[in-house]
C-alpha cells in the first residue's frame, strides 16, 4: 500500500521535498508544459458524468483480454520505466494504476505514459509554477467541478483518475482528435507544441504492440 502525504501540508513542503531529494524536476522544462489548464463552464450532464468517474473507486488491475499479454506488458513497461522509478515494486503499482485508469477512461495507456513523462517525469509530488500537481499535473480548480475539496491530487490513484477523466472529456469535445484533445488538456489549443511533445514521448519510449 502506497504511503500518502498529508493533505494539509503547504505547497512549499512539496517543493522542499523535491529539492532535498536532489531533483531538478521543479525547474525542468518538462514541468513548464503543465499548469495552463483553463477553468471552463461544464454542462450539468458533463459535470455529472465526470464527477461519477472521478468518485468511482475500484481496486486497480490490469485490463487485458489475455492475462499473459498483461503480464508481458507489465514486464516490458517496468523495464522502460526503471530510469524514472528505480524500485520495482513501485513501478509495478504505478503501471497497474496507469493502465487501469487509462483503460477505464477509454484512453491508450501508452499515450498516458508519454503524457506523464512530459508533465512530471513520473514524480508523484511534482508542482508546476502555477500549482498544477502530481503525475498528470492536474490543476486544483478541477476539484470544485468534478471532485471533492478533500481530494489529494498528490495521491497517485486520485491524480490519474482526474487526469484521465479530464483528457477523456477533451477527447469527446474534439470528436476523437487526440492532438486537439492534448492541446486542450494543456490549455494551448491552436498550438501543436505540447501534443507533439507527448506523442513524441509515446513514439520514442512507450509505443507497444
Amino acid at each position: 500500500m502506497e504511503r500518502q502525504t498529508p493533505k494539509n501540508l503547504p505547497a512549499s513542503f512539496f517543493r522542499r521535498r523535491l529539492l532535498l531529494a536532489g531533483s531538478a524536476a521543479l525547474l525542468s522544462p518538462k514541468l513548464l508544459y503543465a499548469g495552463a489548464q483553463r477553468e471552463e463552464t461544464l454542462s450539468d450532464d458533463v459535470a455529472s458524468v465526470m464527477r461519477g468517474a472521478v468518485n468511482s473507486v475500484n481496486p486497480p488491475r490490469l485490463v487485458f483480454d489475455n492475462p499473459a499479454e498483461g503480464e508481458r506488458w507489465l514486464r516490458d513497461m517496468s523495464a522502460r520505466l526503471a530510469r524514472y522509478v528505480p524500485d520495482a515494486g513501485q513501478r509495478e503499482r504505478l503501471l497497474i494504476n496507469i493502465q487501469y485508469e487509462a483503460s477505464r477512461a477509454g484512453l491508450n495507456a501508452q499515450v498516458i505514459l508519454g503524457l506523464i513523462e512530459v508533465e512530471s517525469a513520473f514524480r508523484q509530488y511534482a508542482i508546476s509554477k502555477v500549482g498544477a500537481r502530481g503525475l498528470m499535473q492536474v490543476m486544483p480548480f478541477w476539484k470544485n467541478y468534478i471532485g471533492k475539496s478533500d481530494h489529494n491530487l498528490f495521491d497517485i490513484r486520485t491524480n490519474l483518475r482526474y487526469g484521465c477523466t479530464i483528457l477523456r472529456h477533451y477527447n469527446n469535445v474534439e470528436n476523437g482528435n487526440l492532438v486537439r484533445a492534448l492541446a486542450r488538456f494543456n490549455g494551448s489549443l491552436g498550438s501543436n507544441k505540447y501534443p507533439n511533445a507527448v506523442l513524441g514521448a509515446w513514439r520514442n519510449h512507450w509505443r507497444w504492440g
